[in-house]
């Protein structure tokens, strides 16, 4: 077997291009983490070089993250091939860290540095790491309530619109009686319902958890009740000769065919209860994100603000990718055929 090497492509004249492909290689895909790493030490330099123009005791522990982050990126794209799976992941992501880095940087510069962006109501980066150091307990607290209470009124929602799909689907006479009831409850927004909800309930938590369920349920039945009904009368067909009965014809062909739509219907439904959660929480409940956004509006503490944003926006991306995981394990035999 013959091997080349990069002497003898510049002894033989060989074009630029062709002298050492793993080169052109090698810079194509490792540069962008070179350019991820320059980002992060920017932002530590950011950190540590100016003095900040306020009281923030995390400034000098950020510099110094930032430039573990810089080394770990570094080291990670450019030695992506000998670490598996975590160095391709860490290289796939590079053109987000550089992005990440660079808007850290101008965030860094523009608030805590030169005031730019007026204070309090833009403050830096290290003032969010503060409120998740300092005021954890609460957060945490504000955490665990809005996931209960989240939990609670999806799962309720998605059964009760669930069933309520198969049966529309399945059966005319279901779907005579509750599709003018859909058609005139189901575009109003679940918001609209604060009122009357929180006068009919006997807490705010139980009023709540209804006003989840609502906006959950709409688009699971309305989901569920296309995919049951769209599919094909074909596999009816085969199952009744075989001997099918009913129940089987319901359990074992309309549901599995019906759960593509099923999902779509629970990502819609999910997106739809996190709006509700907060506005929920805001009026009503003593505890949760929603009434953590309101307590630290209250008192000007706009740090708080956006740390309670940033975890909220991780929890409702955190259950699109269990949602999807989920999806991806019970629609195995679909795979390939489903891209959303």
């Amino acid at each position: 077997m013959s091997t080349y090497s990069l002497s003898d492509g510049l002894a033989s004249g060989a074009p630029r291009t062709s002298r050492a492909p793993w080169l052109a290689t090698w810079i194509r895909e490792s540069g962008v983490g070179v350019l991820a790493s320059i980002a992060w030490i920017a932002f530590g330099f950011s950190c540590l070089w100016w003095q900040d123009l306020g009281d923030w005791s995390r400034t000098h522990s950020l510099g110094i993250a930032a430039f573990i982050i810089a080394a770990i990126a570094l080291l990670g794209t450019v030695g992506a091939d000998y670490l598996g799976s975590a160095g391709r992941g860490l290289r796939q992501r590079a053109p987000w860290l550089v992005a990440l880095g660079a808007f850290l940087t101008l965030w860094e510069v523009a608030t805590a540095k030169f005031a730019w962006l007026p204070l309090p109501f833009f403050p830096p980066p290290q003032s969010i790491i503060e409120v998740y150091t300092d005021d954890l307990p609460k957060l945490l607290d504000s955490v665990f309530a809005s996931v209960k209470l989240q939990l609670g009124g999806c799962l309720i929602g998605a059964t009760v619109g669930f069933v309520s799909g198969v049966s529309i689907g399945w059966s005319r006479a279901v779907g005579y009686w509750a599709h003018p009831v859909l058609r005139f409850i189901g575009p109003l927004p679940a918001t609209a319902w604060l009122p009357i909800a929180f006068f009919t309930f006997p807490s705010s938590w139980s009023a709540s958890t209804f006003l989840i369920a609502l906006a959950t349920g709409f688009p699971v039945t309305v989901l569920t009740w296309s995919g049951v009904a769209s599919v094909s009368n074909a596999y009816y067909d085969v199952a009744r000769t075989l001997g099918a009965k009913p129940s089987f014809l319901v359990l074992k062909v309309a549901i599995p065919a019906a759960l593509p739509h099923v999902f779509v219907g629970l990502f819609m439904g999910l997106g739809a209860s996190f709006a509700v959660l907060v506005v929920a929480e805001m009026i009503g409940v003593k505890a949760g994100l929603g009434w953590y956004l309101q307590w630290a509006q209250g008192w000007a503490a706009y740090a708080n603000m956006y740390a309670a944003l940033i975890v909220m926006s991780l929890l409702c991306s955190g259950a699109i990718t269990l949602l999807f995981a989920i999806r991806d394990r019970l629609l195995v035999w679909q795979k390939g055929t489903v891209k959303w």
